[in-house]
């Protein structure tokens, strides 16, 4: 019986930024911890828990992410020669686990863990041999769309990620919560690089959509040009991004009592 009452006596309300640094795994990066490509990511969030160890999580975030066969160790990827960049917006919501039950008059420090479920948008872009900015999707590079093609589907911007990850946190002070975070997001596309299945038939895809589709599908040397068929990418894992990141939020018992909690809690420079 004095277990709701218990639970509501130790609710809080976080909201905060985050900034950090994001990559990307997948066909064109082989590597989950690369020595290139990282981007600044930056974003926004909130946080409701019911009780010092749950609690729901909600957030926006906005990142770029890119890679090029260029800084590939395996011949075959250097001979390919692609590449892409995108920017991407993150909205995300799950529920986050503090291992210890950190609170004001308590515990000051805990590891947490966190898993949900996002949704992204993304715009996979290249540069042409002239250095002009090119969108990959509407070119159809391996063929997605086209009549001859019919097990390709043209693929949407728009896709959903499985956030999940964890961090350690800490009090600063009574007001403040700082937290720092490695988040992975298992997507579900293969296109986020515009890279997934073969080799479509260049000749066919340069009648349909243009000399530039033939040349953003194969930017390697045109007398090695591959065959029809020939692995362009591997489909049978789909592609990830992560976020290293820091956040900092304010800590509120309940929104209702909010302007007292700054008064008795917070320094002099917020009263």
């Amino acid at each position: 019986m004095l277990l709701p009452v218990c639970v509501k006596a130790q609710d809080h309300h976080e909201i905060g930024i985050m900034v950090g640094l994001s990559n990307y795994y997948g066909d064109l990066q082989d590597k989950l911890f690369p020595s290139n490509g990282y981007h600044p990511v930056g974003g926004i969030m909130y946080k409701y828990f019911m009780n010092p160890h749950v609690g729901l999580r909600f957030g926006a975030s906005y990142t770029n992410l890119s890679a090029a066969d260029s800084n590939s160790t395996i011949p075959v990827h250097q001979q390919r020669n692609l590449s892409f960049n995108t920017h991407l917006f993150e909205m995300q919501g799950g529920l986050e686990l503090n291992l210890l039950p950190i609170e004001i008059d308590r515990m000051k420090v805990t590891p947490y863990i966190f898993g949900g479920i996002s949704a992204f948008y993304f715009n996979p872009y290249a540069f042409d041999p002239s250095g002009n900015k090119v969108y990959l999707r509407p070119l159809s590079t391996e063929g997605e769309g086209l009549p001859m093609y019919p097990d390709r589907k043209e693929y949407s911007l728009v896709n959903v990620a499985f956030p999940f990850g964890g961090g350690m946190k800490f009090f600063i002070g009574k007001a403040f919560m700082l937290c720092t975070e490695l988040g992975f997001r298992y997507t579900n596309t293969d296109y986020l690089d515009d890279v997934s299945k073969s080799y479509v038939d260049l000749d066919s895809l340069a009648a349909y959509k243009g000399k530039l589709a033939k040349t953003m599908a194969y930017r390697g040397n045109s007398k090695d040009a591959p065959a029809y068929g020939n692995q362009r990418g591997d489909s049978k894992s789909n592609d990830w991004y992560w976020y290293g990141n820091v956040s900092v939020t304010v800590y509120f018992r309940a929104f209702g009592n909010a302007k007292e909690y700054i008064k008795t809690k917070c320094p002099n420079f917020f009263r």
